[in-house]
């Protein structure tokens, strides 16, 4: 099946003829369902810490960033904003050339209310030699969305996220990359410095550099620090194969269709991270200075939480290794994965005491990540439950719905009674107890991809998505969830999701 031009394009990609072939089985066996015990929950593996902790893990992260550690947050901001204006390119495509359903009566309504007005302004003025108001009062509402969209005007319809106009302030407009260079000074700073790496896609890096060139030494000046900014792109070795309907290589004019892995893939870039500590956010989930505040306390708090238990598990890994335990200091240490880093065995009871310790040396030698979770008001995403792992044992995973039986009862009932959902939170710990850093890609489990319907001209695909960056790609990882305020989370699925409130 792979000619001699395969060849060549696998080894451009770094991609080896055995994981194609790894990957077309799956294609074949699809990938199983996870086996959950329950949703998470305030009682069940959630944690609520009162105003004494939050003082308290407040005080441990401060603390820890005096300590000389590497801090960074890194962000997700390749992917392109197209989506948000699907509804206005919709209209455009329309038969009728005036707002017509609620979406766009809502979009024109308001439209003065929006960061980039200004600019779309003097864009239809430039193109067309009319305001927005004046193009709106002739019926000319299509032009106005044509300039926002198209490439000869202010081509928001094929930019990233994080480039696109989201606040306004009285002296400017922010985009998200500046937002998090907010952030960045407000909760990830060590000392004066700011360490940030966006994972760009290789057409839009460029403006992604124009950006951090032109707008840092504001951001600096404002906040007193020193910014460490840093790009990546997706790696093409975690392209995946596209499969035909009768999950055989899809082929274009004779060659192989890869495509992009999904954010799973960005589980690379994380791993050539040199840091301590990694925030991880997505790039639209930001919101005015107004509203920082919760967001930058509760960041904080999960990242003393990451602190304390690192800290403790560190200790545990250095006592195991000396030798030097007693059976009380054995139990305290079972007391602790199992109740702190909720992480439980059946077998464990029926272990013979040198089996026990390598059991709980395993468990606690192993990356780290606190995640915040919000309580479920009907917003898609992927939730937290207690399920099983590969080696029996049941823990805290962040699961989407692909990934449940939705025709097993039991599991369907767990899903849906489910309270809280996951707004990508997390903040990481990928050092080892010694100080060297963990190889992530050997904390992935390869079972929990994702297989999707796309087509391409007019054919049908089969595409397959890698394991989640914060789902399956993290899943042989320690995981604790902390509630934080549903203000925490405000992202931006639609351009009308930058009316609420919350971007205002």
């Amino acid at each position: 099946m792979i000619s001699k031009a395969d060849q060549i394009l696998l080894a451009k990609k770094g991609i080896s003829e055995q994981k194609v072939a790894e990957q077309l089985k799956n294609f074949v066996t699809g990938f199983p369902f996870l086996k959950i015990e329950a949703a998470a929950s305030v009682e069940n593996g959630i944690l609520v810490p009162d105003e004494q902790q939050i003082q308290s893990y407040l005080a441990t992260w401060d603390e820890y960033c005096k300590s000389g550690k590497e801090i960074l947050k890194f962000v997700p901001a390749s992917g392109a904003a197209s989506r948000m204006f699907k509804d206005l390119f919709s209209f455009l495509s329309a038969e009728y050339d005036e707002p017509t359903t609620d979406f766009e009566k809502k979009f024109f309504a308001n439209i003065k209310n929006f960061a980039f007005y200004d600019e779309l302004d003097d864009t239809c003025v430039r193109n067309n030699g009319a305001t927005i108001k004046e193009l709106i009062e002739s019926g000319k509402y299509k032009s106005v969305v044509f300039n926002l969209l198209d490439f000869t005007g202010m081509n928001y319809g094929s930019l990233p996220k994080g480039l696109l106009k989201f606040h306004s302030y009285d002296d400017m407009q922010r985009t998200p990359v500046e937002e998090h260079f907010v952030e960045g000074a407000l909760y990830a700073r060590m000392g004066e410095k700011v360490r940030l790496h966006f994972t760009v896609s290789p057409n839009h890096k460029d403006m992604f550099v124009e950006l951090v060139a032109r707008r840092k030494d504001y951001y600096e000046t404002k906040f007193g620090v020193e910014y460490d900014i840093t790009f990546s792109e997706q790696k093409q070795c975690t392209d995946t194969i596209a499969a035909d309907a009768d999950n055989k290589p899809f082929r274009e004019g004779g060659a192989l269709l890869f495509r992009p892995g999904g954010h799973g893939a960005l589980i690379e870039n994380l791993n050539d991270i040199d840091s301590d500590i990694i925030f991880v956010k997505n790039i639209d989930n930001v919101v005015p200075d107004r509203l920082k505040g919760d967001t930058v306390t509760y960041k904080k708090v999960i990242a003393g939480v990451l602190v304390a238990l690192q800290k403790k598990a560190f200790e545990y890994l250095q006592l195991l290794d000396s030798g030097k335990y007693t059976q009380e200091q054995i139990e305290e240490i079972i007391r602790f994965v199992q109740q702190k880093l909720y992480c439980r065995s059946s077998e464990m009871k029926h272990l013979e005491d040198c089996d026990l310790v390598l059991y709980l040396r395993k468990k606690l030698n192993r990356p780290m990540r606190v995640c915040g979770m919000v309580k479920n008001v009907g917003e898609p995403g992927g939730g937290p439950f207690l399920a099983y792992n590969s080696d029996g044992t049941v823990s805290l995973q962040i699961l989407e719905s692909s990934q449940i039986d939705m025709n097993n009862p039991k599991a369907r009932e767990m899903f849906e009674k489910g309270t809280h959902f996951n707004p990508v939170d997390l903040v990481c710990s990928v050092r080892n107890y010694k100080g060297e850093k963990f190889n992530l890609p050997d904390y992935v489990d390869p079972s929990t991809g994702f297989i999707s319907h796309k087509s391409k001209n007019g054919r049908e695909l089969k595409a397959m998505e890698l394991p989640g960056l914060w789902n399956g790609a993290m899943s042989d990882w320690n995981t604790v969830f902390v509630e934080v305020p549903l203000g925490t989370f405000n992202p931006v699925k639609t351009v009308n999701d930058l009316l609420r409130d919350a971007h205002q």
